[in-house]
């Protein structure tokens, strides 16, 4: 705390060292601000406002400066500060400060008033009203960014910085659902939720918004975008279980981040947040305890009569439903090769009807548990389970599920009583993440629903780098609703998103 408190003041006395010429009239630096002869200096196309903001040589994040003809960042605008040095040594005269969005003149230090420099304050920190988000799904026309590529708001690429795509996936889906949509683009939402001192689970919150902000401009200098503040602030957070540098789970990532951003949001069990208000379900478990397998007949009746060993219910919330696979064969037909078996969604949806009973194995006991819902989500997410870890390795199930991508009715897995109230159980596909390759050495990647065209993108992974980064959603392909895709068995689906819907239309996925 003291040494931030002596950097402020340093940068408070600085600011009051630049030099002011003497007799100089109010109406002169007005003029000046209003007529700077290097506004035709900035080149745009070198900023890029998603990465950290802190000074490129203290590395301080406080009272930076953007320079807009070279992009780099840089402390104060006094005397003695970086920001002031950098435009005398290099004949850099135009700066940004990235708190305040107001520009200087350096080494004159004077501001900068000019409306053609909107474009950069927008870029910098995007503003939605609510008339144009309520426009966002209605509109589809394609914008041309400042680079000269046009691109769709909402659909555009995220930079895999190292081994990040199990993240960058995720993010790019909870993006593209509505109602969570809606509510980051409003930084007004969630302005006001005060946190305890010392906590640091709302800059996931502010970081999200943030993201969610630029994925949606229309107005960007690039079709792409870096998540690097989010995932600095995922890192932080998730105390180094999630990293940029090292593969992960997209489903441990989705679980982890859903429940972070709902208690930083201020939500608990009993009070919701918009994240419970998008995705929270409830189902009745039904379980039962059994005996151990290694005891006498007799033994096993005998305690199959006490109370600890009848069947219990209880009710549960869920964000996500997780569905199991059947075993994946084990060996080869007669022309030495695997059969991949194939399976219809609903056989694996089974799960949740209320008579399928399954035991799961703990350390000391037994339990046959079978599942139910009671209510349904407004968005629905499925998780695939197609990991399964041992002390050894990870392997990895290839099985096809067949789904629609339209028109899915949920009804016969809901209670009588939720059946009668449900008003609808029917969703369709917004999102769905794939993992291609090997556990280890895979890659995930995304299909997205555009809301208005109503066909499925596809981001395709391809060689192709801008300043050191791999531009993870390039070429979209549009998967059309409606007819089978035939490069779609290459598909590893691990989990989708679905939207209240109704339709008809199927997909193959693998």
């Amino acid at each position: 705390m003291v040494s931030v408190k002596r950097e402020r003041q340093i940068d408070v006395e600085e600011e009051d060292e630049v030099p002011k010429k003497i007799g100089r009239s109010q109406n002169e630096d007005d003029h000046r601000s209003r007529h700077c002869p290097y506004l035709d200096t900035i080149n745009r196309s070198v900023l890029d406002f998603d990465f950290e903001k802190l000074c490129s040589i203290s590395l301080s994040h406080i009272n930076v400066y953007a320079c807009l003809i070279c992009g780099k960042y840089f402390q104060g605008r006094g005397l003695k500060s970086h920001a002031y040095t950098h435009s005398v040594q290099f004949a850099h005269h135009v700066f940004l400060n990235l708190h305040t969005l107001k520009f200087y003149c350096l080494p004159d230090n004077y501001e900068i008033i000019d409306s053609s420099l909107e474009d950069i304050t927008y870029v910098l920190k995007p503003t939605f009203t609510s008339q144009h988000i309520a426009s966002l799904d209605k509109q589809g026309k394609l914008y041309r960014a400042y680079d000269g590529t046009t691109y769709l708001p909402g659909i555009v690429g995220l930079n895999n910085i190292k081994a990040n795509d199990y993240t960058n996936v995720v993010l790019q889906a909870l993006s593209n659902v509505p109602p969570l949509r809606n509510y980051f683009l409003e930084e007004e939402n969630y302005r006001g939720i005060r946190r305890p001192p010392g906590d640091i689970m709302f800059l996931l919150v502010q970081r999200f918004g943030e993201l969610m902000r630029k994925l949606w401009n229309p107005r960007n200098f690039k079709a792409h975008v870096s998540p690097h503040e989010m995932l600095q602030a995922v890192v932080l957070c998730s105390k180094k279980t999630f990293q940029i540098t090292k593969q992960g789970d997209a489903v441990d990532f989705l679980s982890w981040f859903l429940n972070a951003l709902h208690g930083a949001l201020g939500g608990t069990k009993k009070k919701s947040s918009i994240v419970t208000k998008v995705f929270q379900g409830s189902m009745r478990i039904f379980s039962k305890k059994l005996p151990h397998p290694d005891l006498p007949v007799e033994e096993k009746e005998a305690l199959l009569i006490r109370e600890e060993y009848q069947e219990k219910m209880s009710e549960s919330p869920f964000l996500y439903l997780t569905l199991d696979l059947p075993t994946a064969p084990l060996y080869k037909d007669e022309k030495e090769q695997l059969i991949i078996p194939q399976v219809p969604l609903f056989n694996i949806l089974a799960k949740f009807n209320g008579i399928m009973e399954k035991e799961y194995k703990t350390y000391k006991e037994n339990f046959l548990k079978r599942f139910q819902l009671t209510k349904l989500p407004p968005y629905l997410i499925f998780c695939i389970k197609r990991f399964t870890k041992n002390n050894f390795f990870v392997e990895k199930n290839p099985t096809i599920v067949n789904f629609p991508v339209t028109n899915v009715d949920l009804r016969e897995y809901l209670t009588e009583e939720a059946q009668a109230t449900a008003r609808s159980t029917t969703y369709d596909l917004v999102a769905n993440v794939v993992h291609d390759g090997k556990p280890s050495e895979g890659a995930y990647r995304i299909h997205v629903l555009h809301h208005v065209s109503h066909i499925m993108l596809n981001n395709r992974e391809v060689d192709f780098k801008m300043n050191g980064f791999s531009i993870t959603w390039v070429n979209c392909v549009a998967l059309c609703p409606g007819r089978l895709v035939p490069t779609a068995r290459a598909v590893t689906d691990c989990l989708s998103v679905r939207a209240p819907g109704s339709g008809t239309s199927s997909k193959t996925c693998r």
